[in-house]
């Protein structure tokens, strides 16, 4: 039976074959091999190499912790002042409230002085009484509230209230020629301005 000569192995012979995927020979010591798989942990969790939550995250979330307990601690404090605030306020008022009221107390005690003697002599109860008004007034004065009943004065609207215009030929026109109710205070502290008549104007 003739035999026919065997072709030589081209797989063998030619370098450019192409070698069918598992059939290549083996690992070559000179060459990379691949890394096994990294273990887990026996109950399928990540083990100790699994990559954790990224470090920005963490200072992201640190720092808005931190911003959220400053911002809270400073309403706290805002809170505390208001009501610290609101305290001394009101103390304050109690204060000048009390400091008004002993200013006052020597004018009730001449007044009720004034009433005591009032059928003694009619006179000296007209001239206790000024002295009673007087010291009001001085008492006004020093906290701050001057009187003013000035006539023959221009009219000024800061300081007087029209409440009525006169013909007087003595009075140039536009001053004050009778105060029929006195003022008190000056600028932002005036507690009222006088009621005046005026002179009428040509």
């Amino acid at each position: 039976m003739p035999t026919h000569p065997q072709e030589p192995d081209r797989a063998a012979s030619d370098p450019g074959a192409q070698v069918p995927e598992g059939a290549g020979p083996g690992p070559r010591g000179d060459l990379p091999q691949p890394e096994p798989p990294r273990p887990e942990a026996a109950n399928g969790e990540p083990g100790p190499d699994a990559a954790g939550p990224a470090p920005a995250e963490d200072e992201y979330t640190t720092a808005i912790q931190e911003l959220e307990d400053r911002w809270r601690r400073a309403l706290a404090d805002l809170d505390n002042l208001r009501k610290r605030h609101a305290r001394e306020l009101e103390r304050e008022r109690a204060v000048e409230r009390s400091r008004t009221a002993a200013a006052f107390l020597p004018v009730l005690d001449n007044l009720e002085l004034a009433l005591t003697h009032a059928g003694a002599d009619p006179g000296a109860i007209v001239e206790g009484v000024r002295a009673v008004r007087d010291q009001a007034v001085n008492v006004l004065a020093l906290l701050g509230y001057p009187r003013h009943a000035e006539s023959g004065v221009a009219f000024d609207p800061a300081w007087h209230e029209v409440v009525g215009v006169v013909q007087d030929p003595d009075a140039p026109p536009g001053t004050v020629v009778e105060v029929l109710r006195p003022g008190y205070g000056d600028g932002e502290r005036q507690l009222r301005p006088a009621a005046v008549t005026v002179a009428k104007r040509e």
